[in-house]
C-alpha cells in the first residue's frame, strides 16, 4: 500500500475525487494520508479533515526560498510514495521535481499539448479553448517534471465542446467528465506499478 500525499490550493474538487474513488475501492494500492496546501483558508483543508486526513499548510509566501525544502521535508517524513498535484497552484522546480522523478502527478484541464504550458491553468485554459474554437477539449494526467504541464501522459480523455459554452460551463464539464474520473484511474495505475 503506498502512501499518497495530496497538494492542493483551492476548493479541492479533485481531492474529492480522489477521496471518494479510495472509498469506492477504485484506488486500492494506494492511501491518501496526507493534504498539504499553500493556502491555510483552501476549503481542500476541510475536506481532508472531514475524511480524517493529516492536513498540513506550507505557505510559499511566508518560506520564500526555504518553501521547497520544507515541502520535502514534509514529504519525507511522513514517508510519502506517490504526490497528487490537486490544483495546486505553485510551479515547482527541476529541484523539487527531480527528487521525487516518477512519482508526482498532476491533472490538466485539456488534451495536452493543447492549451498547456506556463500561463496556462484554471479558467484560462476554457477560454483559450472556446476562443481557438476547438470542438473537442478534455483533460490529462502527467507526470510531473520541471518543465510545466512537460511530464510524460499517463491518461487523456476527450470532452466534446458544445453551443452555447461558457468557460465556467465547459470547466465543471471537463471536471465532471474527464478530471473526477482519470485522476483516480491514473494514481491507481502509479500506485500499482511503483517499485
Amino acid at each position: 500500500m503506498k502512501n499518497i500525499a495530496v497538494l492542493v490550493s483551492g476548493g479541492g474538487t479533485n481531492l474529492q475525487a480522489l477521496i471518494d474513488a479510495q472509498n469506492s475501492g477504485v484506488i486500492k494500492s494506494g492511501k491518501i494520508v496526507l493534504v498539504i496546501s499553500n493556502n491555510s483558508d483552501a476549503y481542500a483543508l476541510q475536506r481532508a479533515k472531514k475524511a480524517d486526513i493529516k492536513t498540513c499548510v506550507c505557505s510559499k509566501k511566508e518560506l520564500n526560498a526555504s518553501f521547497e525544502d520544507r515541502l520535502i521535508e514534509i514529504i519525507e517524513g511522513n514517508k510519502i510514495d506517490v504526490i497528487v498535484l490537486a490544483g495546486f497552484m505553485c510551479i515547482l522546480s527541476e529541484k523539487f521535481t527531480s527528487h521525487f522523478a516518477d512519482r508526482i502527478i498532476n491533472v490538466h484541464p485539456s488534451l495536452i499539448p493543447a492549451f498547456c504550458g506556463k500561463g496556462f491553468y484554471g479558467l484560462r485554459v476554457h477560454e483559450a479553448a472556446l476562443e481557438y474554437g476547438v470542438k473537442v477539449t478534455g483533460a490529462t494526467v502527467h507526470f510531473v517534471n520541471e518543465i510545466p504541464d512537460g511530464g510524460k501522459i499517463i491518461m487523456q480523455k476527450a470532452v466534446e465542446i458544445k453551443d452555447g459554452d461558457t468557460p465556467e460551463i465547459l470547466q465543471k464539464r471537463v471536471m465532471e467528465e474527464a478530471e473526477w474520473k482519470i485522476l483516480p484511474l491514473s494514481l491507481e495505475k502509479v500506485c500499482s506499478e511503483l517499485e
